[in-house]
C-alpha cells in the first residue's frame, strides 16, 4: 500500500465513510497505526452519533470523564492524597 492511499484511507475513516473492519481488510493490521496516522494528518478518530440506546450511558461516560479530567487539573502539583480520593469513589 502506498503512503497516498494509507492517507486516504485514514481521511475515509476519519469522515466515517468507512470502518476500522474496513481499515483491517485492506491492510492496516493496527488501530495504534491508524491513530498515529490520523495524529500525523491533524484529524480525529470518527465518533459515533449520539443516538439508540446507548445514549445515556455514553454521557455518564462523558461526564464522569470530564470530572475524572477536572479533578486531575485540580490534583497537579499536589500530594497523592488527592488521587487516592477519586480513586475510591470511581471504582467500581
Amino acid at each position: 500500500m502506498t503512503e497516498s492511499d494509507r492517507e486516504m484511507l485514514l481521511r475515509q475513516y476519519a469522515a466515517g465513510e468507512i470502518t476500522w473492519t474496513s481499515l483491517r481488510g485492506r491492510g492496516i493490521e493496527n488501530y495504534r497505526d491508524v491513530l498515529a496516522g490520523l495524529g500525523d494528518l491533524g484529524l480525529r478518530p470518527p465518533t459515533a452519533p449520539m443516538d439508540g440506546p446507548n445514549v445515556e450511558a455514553r454521557l455518564r461516560g462523558r461526564a464522569l470523564i470530564r470530572q475524572a479530567l477536572q479533578e486531575a487539573k485540580l490534583c497537579a502539583g499536589t500530594s497523592r492524597t488527592c488521587n487516592r480520593s477519586f480513586d475510591r469513589r470511581f471504582t467500581p
